[in-house]
């Protein structure tokens, strides 16, 4: 099973989580909270990231992207301790998954809605599986040509916030749409750390992504204009939405930023820059908490 476990990559899912258990927060902040949606929710959410890790495991070693040139943690395919059709057979397994675990979800979150919205949001999730498999594995994947972060920004910061608080209060509420690009940024954050990582085997295999595109010295920059505007983002929703000193109890996460910006910035060697990964997925996850906590209270 350890080949498996590696490669559905447990130590994403705090950051896919991140975007959900937002908009259940902003969800009860409202009095509008389902345990059944919100379980559902969770579970919907890591059966696609897990679809996606295995899609991205498959798609970059067939595409012929993973070489002895990748820093990161050895790839199951590549390795040759999963087999590419065995791989292949997992992907239509937690794609299917996904699918019923979405149906389900949608089946009871939207029972009192009308029809129409159903199936907008069964054509979102479907998308959200086409997105998970398609970024690196298929003939044309977009993480190769540098939309992986657009891709972030909208699935785990827009789609992810915005549609799991309607699946509770089924209200539009547009001005969601600061916390929610903040939790779209540092996730896309981390992906800017895995790309600025592997940017020379990258570089070298025809992955353009945002780092190759830019070089090493700007997409630092980079990295730094994601987490300013991330932090910002979030300080005028809150200005905007002032309650109470509890409000502001996300900003004990922002050093964490911080000392990421800085750790990216320092650090020159790949294998140096790959717990930052973690740090950045679990500085999230931190920051989701802190201001799910400080919105209900």
């Amino acid at each position: 099973m350890n080949p498996w476990i590696e490669a559905a990559r447990p130590r994403t899912l705090p950051l896919a989580l991140s975007c959900i258990l937002m908009g259940c927060f902003l969800a009860a902040s409202t009095g509008h909270f389902s345990w059944a949606v919100a379980g559902l929710s969770v579970l919907t959410t890591i059966l696609l990231q897990v679809l996606s890790n295995f899609a991205n495991d498959y798609g970059d070693a067939v595409n012929g992207k993973d070489t002895e040139l990748r820093e990161g943690p050895r790839r199951a395919v590549h390795s040759g301790h999963i087999q590419a059709g065995t791989m292949l057979r997992a992907i239509i397994v937690f794609s299917i998954l996904a699918l019923m675990s979405g149906i389900a979800l949608l089946t009871i979150a939207l029972k009192d809605t009308a029809a129409n919205t159903f199936w907008v949001f069964l054509g979102i999730g479907i998308a959200c599986i086409i997105a998970a498999i398609t970024y690196t594995a298929g003939k044309r994947p977009y993480g190769y040509v540098g939309l992986g972060d657009l891709s972030v920004l909208i699935f785990f910061g827009w789609v992810g916030v915005l549609g799991s608080s309607y699946l509770h209060t089924h209200v539009w509420n547009w001005g969601l749409l600061l916390p929610a690009t903040s939790c779209g940024l540092f996730a896309v954050g981390v992906l800017n750390i895995n790309n600025i990582r592997d940017i020379e085997s990258d570089k070298a295999t025809g992955k353009n992504s945002i780092p190759v595109r830019l070089g090493r010295e700007k997409a630092i920059a980079y990295h730094w204009f994601i987490l300013t505007i991330g932090m910002l983002c979030v300080l005028i929703y809150t200005i905007q939405h002032f309650s109470g000193y509890t409000s502001l109890l996300f900003l004990l996460s922002f050093p964490f930023f911080i000392k990421n910006g800085l750790a990216i910035s320092r650090l020159k060697k790949a294998s140096e820059l790959d717990p930052y990964l973690k740090q950045m997925a679990l500085s999230t996850l931190l920051f989701v908490i802190l201001f799910g906590i400080g919105t209900v209270l």
